[in-house]
């Protein structure tokens, strides 16, 4: 299964500031920054040079590993993210029913919403993908 690319750009969260900071450091897509930071030393490395805190970098990584999956993408993984589960290999390992429940949950306490959260099916997918991408 070939994973998905994105621009750096569309990583939910990114101030203007840090996209410019990361494409000055040749970092235009997801696929590019999960390459540069390979790494314990490479993510404190590119953070240096990015003058910012590695926890930012740490959050970058997490999103573009979510990402790679086509069903999550960069419209559901910071949803994911904010749910707890920070790579491919957790949400692989994550019961779907309970990140659904958490998903559901996170809806109503922000958007009051019940009928705006993906649905179970939805989540098994993400869920299903990532066991195979795992």
């Amino acid at each position: 299964m070939a994973s998905c690319n994105w621009a750096i750009a569309d990583l939910p969260g990114l101030s203007a500031e840090h996209q410019k900071r990361l494409t000055s450091n040749h970092i235009r897509t997801t696929h590019q920054l999960l390459l540069a930071t390979q790494n314990l030393k490479a993510k404190h490395d590119l953070a240096a040079k990015l003058q910012i805190h590695p926890q930012y970098v740490s959050k970058w990584i997490a999103l573009a590993d979510l990402a790679r999956l086509k069903s999550v993408g960069v419209e559901y993984c910071g949803l994911i993210l904010h749910c707890g589960i920070a790579s491919v290999p957790q949400l692989a390992q994550t019961p779907f029913n309970r990140l659904h429940q958490s998903i559901v949950k996170l809806h109503v306490a922000n958007m009051r919403r019940r009928d705006l959260a993906p649905s179970v099916g939805m989540v098994k997918q993400w869920v299903s993908e990532a066991k195979r991408l795992a």
